[in-house]
């Protein structure tokens, strides 16, 4: 029997607390045990109702993973965990229009509008998303849908759009779906949201839910799938409640290497297995973490997971270099900041030079000074961008 522990979700207060709630196992096994789902039970039954013209609109976040997802196989398949923060004001909305056709043939009828202006370039990434879910969503030849996309943050900035833009996307189609089968549960249509939403990117299966979601088959966490990301099942301490993520913005260029490159490395990669099996162990730490609110542990983690990440690409072959000297400049000040002061300040990095500060609330003034004071000199044209945990989207 797995280790149940603690209700979904549930914040302690008091470490009595936590003694108490640790009796009730029984009353919330039948809540925790989920069955496991496969990609065939994702494929719908007929159709019930029709839907012929309308709009749909989602919001949805953007993530920050805190275990990184780097490697996998195929049809999107991860070849380890990974959690993150869903984040709150680093989002993507987009409007769906759709119109039934009269007669449909063998291609997908769409038109793409990002920031209110037709990009033909970002059709093919769209083509090929449709073309992956069509198995799930068999009705998507027979409309005309003008896809309308916006991010509340500016390109290249350290900021996962793909994660928020798919996820965004799969959510307006679900929302379709449920129009042509209204039987469909809500809990069923987020689930399948984040299946679709990982097979346009592998991480917006993370954004369909919040605030901190795990995504990624790992024995000591119930119900985790490598087909969608589940919002974690276990304790979390309040001071993680509104942690806070201060974007850095230290290269907004093009990146050399694509995130998609950068996963087909780790095939024959030398230290492949010792990093997917660091992942598993990251998690499995990670779970009194965020019950006991052990912030020296969970910067431990963090920042190690980053470096890991990078070191992944700096020796596989080819080898690259994503960071840069000004990237190195700011983690060197973070360190001396974070003995200096005894805050709890930790860098993450996505697959890029940009850097994410994480913190908590309590310590923001402080925090912000030093940004303020030592940071945005590294910046380039002094730009950073202020977030926090987010609790999901939201329908438009």
């Amino acid at each position: 029997m797995p280790d149940l522990g603690l209700g979904p979700g549930r914040i302690l207060h008091h470490k009595d607390d936590a003694r108490a709630n640790k009796k009730c196992v029984l009353k919330t096994i039948f809540a925790q045990i989920s069955v496991q789902m496969t990609d065939n039970d994702f494929v719908p039954v007929p159709y019930t109702h029709q839907a012929m013209a309308g709009k749909i609109g989602w919001e949805a976040p953007s993530n920050i993973a805190l275990v990184k997802y780097w490697g996998k196989k195929a049809n999107q398949i991860p070849a380890n965990p990974s959690i993150s923060f869903t984040l709150s004001a680093s989002t993507t909305t987009t409007l769906v229009t759709y119109r039934k056709l009269e007669q449909f043939g063998e291609e997908f009828d769409f038109d793409f509008l990002f920031e209110g202006t037709a990009k033909e370039e970002f059709k093919p990434k769209i083509k090929t998303f449709f073309s992956r879910i069509e198995r799930f969503l068999p009705f998507l030849k027979q409309y005309h849908f003008t896809i309308e996309s916006s991010n509340s943050f500016p390109h290249s900035s350290g900021i996962a759009s793909s994660a928020s833009s798919m996820a965004a996307l799969a959510l307006c189609l679900v929302a379709l779906e449920k129009r042509l089968n209204p039987a469909m549960s809500p809990e069923f249509l987020t689930k399948k949201a984040s299946f679709l939403a990982r097979l346009g990117s592998g991480s917006a299966c993370r954004s369909v839910q919040g605030d901190l979601v795990q995504w990624g088959a790992h024995t000591g966490t119930v119900g985790s799938s490598d087909l969608y990301g589940i919002k974690y099942p276990y304790a979390v301490h309040p001071i993680f409640g509104n942690y806070q993520d201060t974007i850095l913005l230290v290269d907004r260029g093009p990146k050399q290497v694509s995130s998609t490159l950068g996963h087909d490395l780790m095939h024959g990669h030398p230290f492949s297995q010792q990093r997917f099996d660091q992942a598993q162990q990251n998690l499995t730490k990670l779970r009194p973490v965020f019950e006991e609110g052990d912030l020296d542990a969970f910067v431990e983690i963090v920042e190690s997971e980053a470096l890991t990440l990078h070191a992944m690409m700096m020796t596989s072959l080819p080898y690259f270099v994503l960071i840069k000297p000004n990237t190195l400049e700011i983690i060197n000040k973070i360190w001396a900041f974070r003995q200096k002061s005894k805050t709890h300040l930790c860098f993450t990095l996505d697959a890029g030079a940009n850097v994410h500060l994480l913190y908590p609330e309590g310590e923001k003034g402080e925090v912000l000074q030093f940004i303020k004071n030592e940071l945005v000199a590294y910046c380039e044209n002094g730009q950073y961008i202020c977030d926090k945990i987010g609790y999901g989207p939201k329908k438009m």
